[in-house]
Order: C-alpha cells, then structure tokens, then sequence
C-alpha cells in the first residue's frame, strides 16, 4: 500500500521541513526528515527509502552531488525540490536522473500529488507485463519484467527509470512517430510546461548509452514538427 512508504525528506530550512513533514506524515506516509547530506546518507543507507525530496542548496553539500551519489546506488524516486528556477538547473538535474523537479515556493498540495504519482508509477513499474516480456530491436533487447535493456554484444545497460519507461514505450510502437505530449504523458503523467525540455533530455541520454554516434542516430529519430520514433 502506497500508505507506508517511507519518505525521505532532505533539507536544511527547519520551517519548510517540518512544515512538509507533517502534511505528508498526515496523509499515512512515514517520513524521515535530514538537515544535509550526511544524514541523508545514513537515513538511505538503511535501504527502506521508498521516495527522496532533496534540495539542491544544503549546507554540507549541493543536491546535484548527492543525486549522482543516489543514481549510483539505486533507482528510488527522486524528486528535486528547490528554490533554484532557472532551465539549466532543472535540465541538469533530469540528466542526473532525478524524476521530477519542483521549485520553491511549491503548493504543498501539488508537490504531495506528484509525489503520490511518484509512488505509483515505481510501483506499477515492479509489476510483470505478460503479454510483452520482450522487445526487441536494431539488435538490442529491453526485457520488460527484468527492466534490463542488453546490448547487441550482450552488454547490460543501465537505465534510469524514465529512460526504462521512455524506451518502451518508444519500442512498444516501433515505426510510428509519437509526438513529445504522448511521450511525456506515458513517462511521467505530469503537465507540461512550455518550456520544459523533458522528453528532448531523456531523448539525448537514451542516444548516447544505444548510439553508435548519438549525433547522427540511426534507431531513435527526430521527426521533424511530430517528436520521435523508434527504427526496429
């Protein structure tokens, strides 16, 4: 149940913690709140974390370090929340491999919300499609249980998990053109903003790991004015 996960909340403002703690702590949840980055790391080192909220300025290290830290050890949620607003820094942190990225002031309703879809989204991921174990194309291999992509050499790939979800769903209509709104909505379910560059990021990571020259690709296509498309 979605009820006890645990949630990590990391960051340094006292008020705003406390203040997120306790909206959250009230909907069934079970929060663990850290002041810096060392705490952090011992609140995760447990392995019980199911979501991370971390800010990217605290006062022993910055959010984007400990992302990497993260990205290195395991795929748990991550949603950045922080008071740092330009593109570039959310950019940054969808690269790093964060799931979402909320800036300050946030509505605690809406970033409770994202949340929740977080949950759901990790936990539908865990479940066996039956009817499409396997996809298979210019000689890779996405195994859609395992959440494993091989390469045609038989090398294992590492995803993020809106790679994974990115990756399959492209694979899932091979040769058909799929516009960035349809790509967004099966990766993330969450609207988008005018500027957000989400899918063309997730997209750049995903040719550089299965490109042999992520600059002229030859299996993920742009299609001009539409978004892109898997080549089988």
């Amino acid at each position: 149940m979605l009820a006890k996960n645990h949630i990590l909340i990391v960051e340094d403002d006292l008020v705003a913690s406390t203040t997120l703690s306790a909206y959250i702590s009230k909907e069934g949840y079970r929060v663990t709140t850290a002041p810096d980055g060392e705490t952090m790391r011992a609140v995760f080192a447990r392995g019980d974390v199911d979501l991370i909220l971390l800010d990217i300025s605290l006062p022993d290290d910055d959010g984007f370090s400990l992302l990497r830290e993260i990205r290195r050890q395991s795929e748990v949620g991550v949603i950045m929340v922080t008071g740092k607003a330009e593109d570039v820094d959310r950019i940054v942190a969808l690269e790093l491999g964060a799931d979402d990225y909320v800036v300050k002031p946030f509505n605690t309703r809406e970033l409770f919300a994202r949340t929740k879809n977080l949950l759901r989204r990790t936990a539908a991921a865990r479940l066996v499609l039956k009817d499409e174990p396997v996809k298979r194309f210019a000689g890779w291999t996405l195994s859609i249980p395992r959440r494993a992509l091989t390469s045609p050499t038989g090398k294992d790939v590492r995803l993020t998990r809106f790679e994974f979800e990115l990756l399959a769903t492209l694979s899932r209509n091979p040769g058909c053109a799929m516009s960035r709104d349809s790509l967004i909505d099966h990766t993330s379910g969450r609207d988008r903003a005018p500027s957000d560059r989400t899918i063309d990021v997730l997209i750049g990571r995903l040719r550089r790991k299965i490109e042999t020259t992520p600059n002229d690709p030859r299996i993920i296509l742009t299609v001009q004015g539409v978004g892109y498309v898997l080549v089988a």
